[in-house]
């Protein structure tokens, strides 16, 4: 019996140059396969694939010259479902926008989590209206996400093992929670950028943390093109670290909106491979726009 083939990609987003930023793996699904392959074969081809994110799409029955085609958009990490990513979904708009599968600006994705767009940013200035990356800093173009806002709160010290001991005796200024109905997350602010570049956490430690994950943030350095630093850990998620995760800016964007009195920011992620985000926080409509470049790297099919 011939084989099916699905297409895929693997994109970097967050930045533009290969081997940097976060990679995610992109398989594109027709409606009938989604429903006879089921949740098992998209979480072992997460895990065959092993990187941070795995970004299954079907059809939500647009063609790709409609005004906002619609995607049906679900995300794996090696190891189990995710509620949300931003880097997958950037890297998703990214490959149907450059591949040409979807020929217009825009595309709106149908998540479990709720109602995500994508549109197509070319060459803009940033301005403190406008979350674009300078115009020399995008060759071809960036992507910008709309997500819903994620409020943050004072967290109890119950809700996290010793953090000077987990963080390896990184200098704590602060520790909150996020509020989702989903998966919450910790974040533990520290006295400088240079502390987040250089906390080396107990891995054993964080998987016992409540949460999804333990983001570590804190102010950039004076001079920098960047207003803060952060990293991401998530062991629980199959990633000791998460390169560069968007989702985490939901939270991030409004809490350091708030601190720097800033509604536009660059943000700086500070793993070993790095990534930057352009982001914009509106209070009021509780929205974070994120806003990055990505690179494909290369293309091939799965045979089912």
């Amino acid at each position: 019996m011939p084989k099916r083939a699905i297409a895929y990609a693997v994109v970097d987003a967050f930045t533009d140059e290969p081997f940097k930023g976060n990679t995610a793996a992109i398989c594109l699904l027709e409606d009938s396969w989604e429903e006879q392959l089921g949740e098992q074969w998209m979480q072992s081809v997460a895990a065959e694939f092993n990187t941070s994110i795995t970004v299954f799409l079907v059809c939500a029955g647009a063609d790709a010259d409609a005004a906002n085609p619609q995607f049906h958009i679900r995300w794996f990490t090696p190891v189990r479902e995710s509620e949300l990513c931003g880097h997958g979904t950037l890297a998703a708009a990214h490959y149907l926008i450059s591949s040409g599968l979807v020929r217009c600006n825009a595309i709106d994705f149908l998540a479990k989590s709720g109602f995500l767009t994508a549109k197509k940013v070319i060459g803009l200035k940033q301005s403190s209206t406008s979350i674009s990356p300078p115009q020399e800093a995008c060759t071809k173009f960036s992507i910008e996400l709309d997500f819903p806002l994620i409020p943050v709160v004072k967290c109890s010290s119950l809700e996290m093992p010793s953090i000077p001991e987990t963080l390896n005796g990184a200098s704590v200024s602060d520790v909150l929670k996020t509020v989702s109905d989903s998966a919450a997350d910790l974040i533990v602010e520290l006295n400088s950028g240079e502390e987040v570049v250089n906390v080396r956490p107990n891995i054993a430690e964080l998987v016992q943390c409540a949460g999804r994950g333990v983001a570590v943030t804190g102010p950039a350095p004076v001079g920098s093109s960047y207003d803060f630093f952060s990293r991401f850990f998530c062991p629980k998620y199959g990633l000791n670290e998460d390169p560069v995760c968007g989702s985490v800016h939901c939270a991030l964007a409004p809490y350091w909106g708030k601190k720097l009195g800033k509604q536009c920011m660059t943000a700086f992620m500070a793993s070993p491979r790095s990534g930057t985000l352009y982001l914009q926080w509106d209070e009021a409509a509780q929205r974070v726009r994120i806003c990055g470049e990505a690179v494909t790297i290369m293309v091939g099919t799965i045979l089912v």
